[in-house]
């Protein structure tokens, strides 16, 4: 996978346990009551923060889950920007952690030097893969592609103005797959419809779009969604954290004309205020892969082989309807069924360059 584009930043040794402070929120320690095992399982969130409704937030969940199952301890940092990571993680070694989950892309090369500077502490991190495999780091990957194939052969059947929308928060694979699943999906739409709808926001063959420039600012995601919406788009698809939450805020305000499809979770369980004007998510099984990935460590079962959810491992896939199951038509809904099986067999190939590789 490409090295993360943080690569001139200057990054902290993280053998050093003296924590320099840099506007991040201090590491917090949760032990689980009554403890059981002596294991404690951390994690270091992205700039998006814990309760971003989307990547963070469904990835912590499954660290919660495991404290919960497994009955183990926990601790986390919050990272406030891109500049924390290295402290950040260098918090959790400090914290004695038997393994730490880095939640994002923007984490590879944090996770990298902790993890060669830490043989004896297990590493995974979520959507990013080191260069060259590393003994103690496991990475967690989902081809969000092929659902947000469907995602966008969907919004491309339910638009009633033929055109339909997206952006993205910062021009990075883990967000651009969804951006190329996307617009494959209404291509496929076009071709088998022989219609003409058109992706505004991403042209695939480009490479080339709008973005926010991060993942934080909503006030930025609802003029990019409201420029999209301008153009003529009345469907929306946002891959931008809570910066996308502003694009579902221009959604609502459009009252009625405008809806949406979220990313990474059901966004009508985690962001229930839009799910009036949510017609489904594609979402990434995060939440199972790092429970999981904690679980092995737990049960020294650990091993540095990549994961990848798929829509033929349930890795990935569309989320319930919701408030629209009964406005999708059983025909569309059909169509989507045999457009998973396609892509599960290989009948449907998708050309997206940023699908994440078995290691």
């Amino acid at each position: 996978m490409v090295k993360q584009y943080m690569r001139g930043l200057a990054m902290v040794g993280v053998v050093t346990l003296a924590v320099a402070a840099c506007g991040s929120k201090p590491a917090e320690e949760t032990p689980a009551g009554g403890a059981k095992k002596d294991f404690k399982a951390c994690m270091v969130s992205d700039s998006g923060g814990f309760d971003d409704k989307s990547f963070n937030q469904t990835s912590y969940k499954g660290l919660q889950d495991a404290v919960k199952e497994l009955n183990i301890s926990e601790a986390k940092a919050e990272s406030k920007s891109d500049n924390d990571y290295p402290t950040n993680m260098t918090a959790m070694v400090a914290q004695k952690c038997n393994i730490i989950v880095s939640v994002g892309f923007k984490l590879e090369d944090a996770t990298d030097k902790a993890a060669v500077a830490n043989p004896d502490i297990k590493f995974t991190i979520v959507d990013s893969a080191p260069a060259e495999p590393i003994p103690n780091v496991k990475p967690l990957g989902f081809n969000t592609a092929e659902s947000s194939f469907q995602a966008g052969y969907l919004a491309a059947a339910m638009s009633q103005s033929g055109k339909v929308g997206t952006y993205g928060g910062i021009k990075i694979p883990p967000v651009t797959i969804f951006m190329d699943g996307f617009a494959e999906g209404v291509r496929h739409y076009n071709t088998t419809k022989s219609k003409n709808v058109q992706v505004l926001g991403w042209d695939d063959a480009k490479q080339d779009g709008l973005f926010t420039g991060d993942f934080e600012d909503k006030a930025k995601g609802q003029n990019t969604a409201q420029n999209l919406i301008t153009q003529g788009a009345d469907i929306i698809f946002p891959v931008a954290g809570p910066a996308g939450l502003g694009g579902l805020q221009a959604a609502k305000a459009s009252n009625g004309k405008v809806n949406a499809i979220w990313v990474d979770t059901d966004g009508c369980e985690s962001a229930a205020e839009y799910c009036s004007v949510l017609i489904t998510s594609v979402q990434k099984g995060m939440d199972v892969a790092v429970k999981d990935a904690i679980a092995s460590a737990v049960e020294n079962k650990f091993d540095n082989k990549q994961f990848i959810g798929t829509l033929e491992n349930g890795g990935t896939g569309l989320a319930p309807f919701h408030e629209f199951d009964s406005k999708v038509p059983a025909e569309l809904k059909s169509e989507l069924d045999a457009i998973k099986a396609d892509i599960i067999s290989g009948k449907i190939k998708l050309q997206s360059k940023a699908q994440p590789k078995a290691s």
